[in-house]
């Protein structure tokens, strides 16, 4: 099986969030959190992947990362 991009979840301090999914992204979600608890044993909620899933994105998308480093954009925990 391919390593998934998202491992092991970290218990962090959550912020609650609500916000709607397209049927299609929550289907493609749980299917995640299943292929998640084949590879690792662990059962996995779906609900707690997005963070992860958000977090790894915009550490990965460039244009964000130049602007942070420009400082266009407040550094996490700034602006609160």
């Amino acid at each position: 099986m391919p390593k998934l991009k998202i491992g092991e979840l970290p218990d962090d301090k959550p912020v609650k969030v609500g916000t709607e999914l397209p049927a299609a992204v929550h289907r493609d979600l749980i299917a995640y959190a299943e292929a998640l608890t084949r590879q690792g044993g662990q059962v996995v909620d779906p609900t707690k992947l997005i963070a992860p899933m958000l977090a790894r994105f915009m550490a990965t998308d460039r244009g964000f990362s130049k602007l942070k480093r420009e400082g266009h954009v407040p550094a996490a925990g700034e602006g609160q």
